[in-house]
């Protein structure tokens, strides 16, 4: 074919004619160099875009901090709720250990002139009958100068506080005697009465009821030292069976009254159901001067003052016993003197010690 052929004869394919280079120019063309590409796909674009307003904030942000524009905000801690745990502490019971009293030994003493066992027993603080059976003394206690004694320590014991004087209502009322009762269905306050010989009003003041309405079930206390008198058809009372022996108050067993203004006052607790022409007979026998000088008197009141002309008119302390008896008038004597007999049970006796108001002068 043509070097210039535009068209194949063969095949009918059309050929694109070649263009004449162009002449070239006397004048040198300037290429400039070409800029390498970088291609950056949409996430690390991102990414990148990131970091860039992230360092240009860090660095806005320390820029603002030196000059002191910045405020750095106070963080309040917010308080939790912490739950609070409460130890109660267990008390174990510990036992109490009581004291117990350690003996001490026996004080040996010789026996001086004008010695007497009272007077050892007084100077040592113990009883004669400790003396007495220490040694294998006989009852009267006789004693000769020289003779050696063991006499026997007090055991310390607390010292009593002082009793007041008890007021004749409140003596009664503690040494009333009384019964429990137990109501039934068919009781009444009247028949309780009735049936214990009490009257109805002492049965409910004393139980404290507010009428005389009482319930199945409940206990009353029958005050029996309230009991009315026997009303019989014959003008002679029947009299109540002995009483129970009175018990005493004060003094105390073992007083020691030693100066000329001291006043002793005897007194006992109230027996309960006594009739109003009763009464209680007192005795008082000086024990150291011996038989013979005793005092006996009878009184309505629960108490009694020993009067002063009974006091020893020698120097020494004299042991004083005294005991109560209820007794119950018997008739007049031929001088018109009240008679009365025992009604009841003799109290226990106590004793007590009176300094006599003499005087002694020393050898």
């Amino acid at each position: 074919m043509n070097e210039n052929a535009t068209r194949c004869l063969v095949c009918g394919r059309t050929f694109q004619t070649k263009e004449t280079p162009a002449a070239k120019s006397s004048t040198p063309s300037v290429k400039s160099p070409k800029l390498p590409e970088l291609t950056v796909t949409l996430p690390i674009a991102l990414v990148m875009i990131l970091l860039f307003v992230a360092i240009g904030a860090g660095a806005v942000y320390g820029i603002l901090q030196g000059t002191g524009k910045v405020v750095e905000p106070t963080i309040t801690p917010t308080a939790s709720l912490t739950p609070t745990v409460t130890l109660t502490a267990t008390i174990t019971p510990t036992g109490t250990m009581a004291p117990s009293a350690t003996p001490l030994p026996d004080v040996e003493y010789t026996v001086k002139q004008n010695d007497t066992c009272l007077s050892i027993a007084l100077a040592f603080d113990v009883s004669v009958n400790s003396i007495i059976l220490k040694n294998n003394l006989s009852t009267e206690c006789i004693l000769s100068v020289g003779t050696k004694l063991l006499v026997p320590q007090p055991t310390p014991t607390p010292a009593p506080l002082p009793t007041e004087t008890l007021q004749p209502a409140a003596a009664t009322e503690s040494a009333c005697q009384t019964v429990d009762y137990t109501v039934t269905s068919t009781d009444t306050l009247g028949s309780i009465a009735a049936n214990y010989n009490v009257s109805a009003q002492a049965i409910r003041e004393y139980n404290g009821l507010p009428s005389d309405v009482v319930f199945e079930g409940a206990i009353l206390k029958i005050p029996l030292c309230q009991r009315l008198p026997t009303e019989g058809p014959t003008p002679t009372a029947t009299n109540p069976p002995p009483y129970a022996a009175p018990n005493l108050l004060l003094p105390a067993d073992g007083a020691v009254f030693m100066t000329a203004s001291d006043v002793i006052t005897l007194q006992w607790a109230a027996i309960g159901g006594m009739l109003p022409n009763e009464g209680y007979a007192v005795t008082v026998e000086d024990l150291t001067e011996g038989a013979g000088r005793k005092l006996v008197e009878y009184v309505t009141d629960t108490k009694y003052i020993v009067p002063a002309n009974f006091r020893p008119t020698d120097a020494l302390p004299h042991a004083m016993r005294w005991t109560i008896v209820p007794v119950r008038p018997a008739g007049q004597n031929r001088e018109g003197q009240a008679l009365w007999e025992p009604a009841g049970a003799v109290s226990i006796s106590r004793v007590f010690v009176w300094m006599g108001s003499g005087t002694t002068s020393n050898p």
